[in-house]
């Protein structure tokens, strides 16, 4: 089960100059009578020069159109899970609605890359069917 991330850049004055990368979060096998939840992590890095301020990082809500919960999909089927901004996974990251956060600094260090982690978790004891689930999520960066 992986998430897979799109990389969407929004440029807001031509001389601004941000490198972005991401890594998807891999969930691996999933024990569907497993007691325990089920966690991974991702990453999204960025790179600005010194002109670049305030930079904001959404996550999209991904194929289910809500960011409580998000699902990975295998044909009909749907498996629940969420993304996060810390590691206490009390702080679901999103856009800012729906409940959930943004990732926001007004003046990043300049021309050092900052790497962000996005953990992920799937709940215990969903009853699904065997097969490769999967969502999309956009990761958009404004700055």
């Amino acid at each position: 089960m992986c998430v897979t991330f799109l990389l969407a850049a929004n440029v807001s004055r031509l001389e601004a100059a941000c490198t972005i990368s991401s890594t998807g979060v891999s969930f691996g096998t999933y024990d569907v009578f497993a007691p325990a939840p089920t966690d991974s992590t991702g990453s999204v890095v960025y790179d600005c020069d010194p002109s670049d301020k305030n930079i904001r990082i959404t996550l999209s809500t991904g194929s289910s159109g809500t960011f409580l919960p998000r699902e990975l999909t295998n044909g009909l089927d749907q498996l629940a899970y969420n993304l996060f901004d810390n590691a206490a996974l009390t702080s679901i990251w999103g856009d800012g609605t729906g409940g959930s956060n943004f990732y926001f600094i007004k003046n990043p260090h300049p021309q050092k890359p900052v790497a962000l982690t996005i953990y992920g978790r799937l709940p215990p004891l969903q009853d699904v069917a065997a097969g490769a689930y999967t969502d999309s999520v956009v990761v958009t960066v404004d700055f």
